[in-house]
């Protein structure tokens, strides 16, 4: 073995990623509002780079908001129901609620910190936590919470489910005595629908617990949610899919559509200086600016063609809905536009395609294929759908089990699955057990 130090060459080749190209990466992932956050942060940095100002959901909701706010300086008569619009959070309705309450010093504070205290949904946390952080005595804790739990919403101040239902129950005026016996003393069975069980400890009908049911489901498990969800969070599509004819047109929603404009002004006010330093900045942010530029119009058009091959593989989804979606893998996509896989997984994460059948993330689209009895694979997708429609048609008195639903879609689809596939899609559609799914009226 030759073990000399000495000089050798070899020739390799390797990709080497640039900045460019790791830019453009990075951009291709990116959601709308990342995108928009990464321009506002060039933008502060670039003086050459200016992002362009489309017109957002978001601006929309909030021009009509002011558009609103406006009318008040322009339409006297209205101005009475104006004075409404202001959004009370949940501690400034349950403190007007106490203005004329004469209560001690002391148990004022307690509701103070108790009312401070509330969760989103209304609940409270545990009592003996409040009173050693706070050096409330227990009867003090006890007297706050109670006066507390008598304000509106019903069931706030709750410190458990249990609890918050208990208090909606015993505001009613016709009392349920019924209800109050069953979640009082046997929630855990009544909850989890061990009914029969129920009807023997104590001694009624089988369906009257069902109406108990029934009426526990029209309460509010989360009494102060409302006062939270002032500000809901709105999906912008990226991609709009339109029928025009016998055809698919895909386009970008408009309000998706973010760009950048060169700042031509300053770059001529300062290129005019003679200073070495000032050049080289500019000629970086220049540089900078062209490289955003490609790369935007990178993205743009890798989301457009990958858009459009979701369209053509799954025509069938697009002239009939969500139950004809078909079995698809990045990979496909991504062999047929001659691009990598990991292109595709990062065009579409986090984009959004809007149709006739509803807004649905791009990811949607790709699904895992199940065998069937027939030549043509079915898709996880397609698979959960099948499943709803089951459902929603089965006798509730009669639910079906997991196991009647693997012979139904094997009878009806050719679809070959397993029990447990089944549970698992089950859950995932928020659907409960055959046991839980029971009605007995």
């Amino acid at each position: 073995m030759n073990l000399k130090a000495g000089l050798m060459q070899q020739q390799t080749v390797k990709l080497a990623m640039t900045q460019e190209m790791s830019q453009a990466i990075a951009l291709l992932q990116y959601s709308t509002q990342e995108l928009q956050s990464f321009l506002e942060d060039k933008e502060l940095e670039n003086p050459l780079l200016q992002v362009k100002k489309e017109k957002t959901l978001t601006d929309i909701f909030q021009s009509k908001k002011s558009n609103n706010k406006n009318q008040f300086d322009k339409n006297d008569d209205n101005w009475i129901e104006q004075l409404s619009s202001h959004e009370q959070t949940l501690q400034e309705y349950l403190h007007s609620q106490l203005i004329l309450i004469k209560e001690p010093l002391r148990i004022k504070q307690a509701i103070e910190y108790l009312i401070n205290s509330l969760d989103e949904n209304g609940y409270l946390p545990d009592n003996h936590h409040l009173q050693i952080s706070n050096h409330f005595s227990r009867k003090e804790i006890d007297h706050a919470l109670w006066i507390i739990q008598s304000l509106d919403p019903p069931g706030v101040g709750a410190r458990s489910l249990q609890e918050c239902i208990l208090l909606q129950l015993k505001r009613l005026e016709g009392r349920n005595d019924l209800a109050e016996q069953i979640i009082t003393e046997h929630f855990t069975l009544f909850v989890n629908k061990k009914w029969r069980e129920l009807e023997k400890i104590l001694g009624v009908e089988i369906h009257d617990i069902q109406k108990v049911f029934d009426f526990i489901r029209t309460l509010n498990p989360k009494p102060a949610a409302d006062f939270y969800d002032s500000n809901p969070n709105y999906i912008v599509p990226d991609i709009i899919v339109v029928k025009e004819n016998s055809n698919f047109k895909v386009s970008f929603f408009d309000a998706s559509l973010l760009g950048i404009k060169f700042n031509e002004q300053y770059y001529q006010q300062f290129s005019s200086y003679k200073d070495q330093m000032v050049n080289h900045f500019l000629k970086d942010k220049k540089q900078e600016y062209n490289w955003i530029l490609r790369s935007l119009e990178q993205r743009k058009e890798t989301l457009l063609k990958v858009s459009k091959k979701i369209v053509e593989k799954q025509i069938d989804f697009f002239h009939n809905g969500p139950s004809s979606i078909k079995p698809l893998t990045m990979k496909e996509i991504a062999d047929e536009l001659d691009i990598h896989e990991s292109t595709v997984s990062r065009a579409v994460r986090e984009k959004y395609m809007q149709t006739s059948f509803g807004t649905f993330e791009l990811k949607f689209f790709f699904s895992s294929a199940i065998k069937t009895n027939s030549s043509e694979d079915a898709s996880a997708q397609k698979i959960k759908a099948l499943i709803k429609e089951l459902i929603s048609k089965e006798n509730k008195k009669k639910p079906q089990s997991d196991q009647e639903l693997v012979r139904l879609l094997e009878e009806a689809e050719g679809v070959v699955v397993s029990r447990r596939t089944i549970a698992k899609y089950r859950d995932q559609l928020g659907i409960p057990s055959s046991s839980k799914r029971k009605r007995y009226d």
